[in-house]
């Protein structure tokens, strides 16, 4: 890994195939698993809708396998990491997640993440997040990584509270929900210093990766 100062085309960072957490596995999508990743939006619908617009634009399934397709590419040229949420030990595809916006410069990263309905409540976006920022730290040297949902989402933003983000700003009107209308999003960032504070930086909670 580069450090400042040093000059790194991106798409030559290491990074790694699979990220594991106490609970959930993280990788990036296969062709296969287009099928799998339709069925969980279409199960999922009334809760994504209202907070993420581009599930609307899931209206047939081969949109999932464009999706997956496109998003190969982007995580070959670093430009946007993103993952599947999987069962460790089942393979069942829980959500999505990833690192996106990404700063290689500044090493800023923004973390995102949905879980399928019949998921939600049992812990795997909390350790999904937790491992993701993990590895933006302690392998990509972050400078700082960043949470972003829109202002009405309770569920959205116990997360970052939990794993001890600050909140950062309100921004106000900057971007439409799921029916177009404007709404407000929820800044959480983490920085270095802050990270290396936290009780669970050095846990077991989750597992650092190899990278390749």
């Amino acid at each position: 890994m580069s450090r400042p100062g040093q000059q790194l085309s991106p798409c030559l960072i290491p990074v790694p195939e699979e990220v594991r957490g106490e609970k959930v596995l993280l990788r990036p999508y296969r062709e296969e698993d287009a099928p799998a990743l339709w069925e969980a939006i279409e199960e999922s619908r009334r809760d994504l809708e209202p907070w993420l617009p581009w599930v609307r634009s899931y209206d047939r399934p081969d949109v999932a396998l464009e999706f997956v397709i496109r998003h190969k590419a982007r995580w070959l040229l670093r430009e946007d990491l993103t993952m599947g949420i999987f069962d460790p030990s089942t393979g069942r595809l829980l959500g999505g997640t990833g690192l996106h916006r990404i700063d290689w410069t500044t090493r800023k990263f923004e973390i995102g993440y949905w879980l399928r309905s019949s998921a939600q409540g049992k812990g795997y976006v909390t350790d999904a997040v937790r491992a993701l920022t993990r590895t933006a730290f302690d392998l990509f040297d972050a400078a700082r990584v960043e949470i972003r949902m829109d202002a009405r989402n309770e569920r959205s933003r116990r997360v970052p509270e939990r794993l001890g983000f600050t909140h950062e700003a309100t921004l106000r009107r900057n971007m439409r929900d799921g029916d177009g209308h404007l709404r407000d999003t929820h800044v959480y960032a983490l920085i270095r210093e802050e990270y290396e504070r936290l009780p669970w930086r050095g846990s077991s909670a989750g597992t650092l990766p190899a990278t390749s």
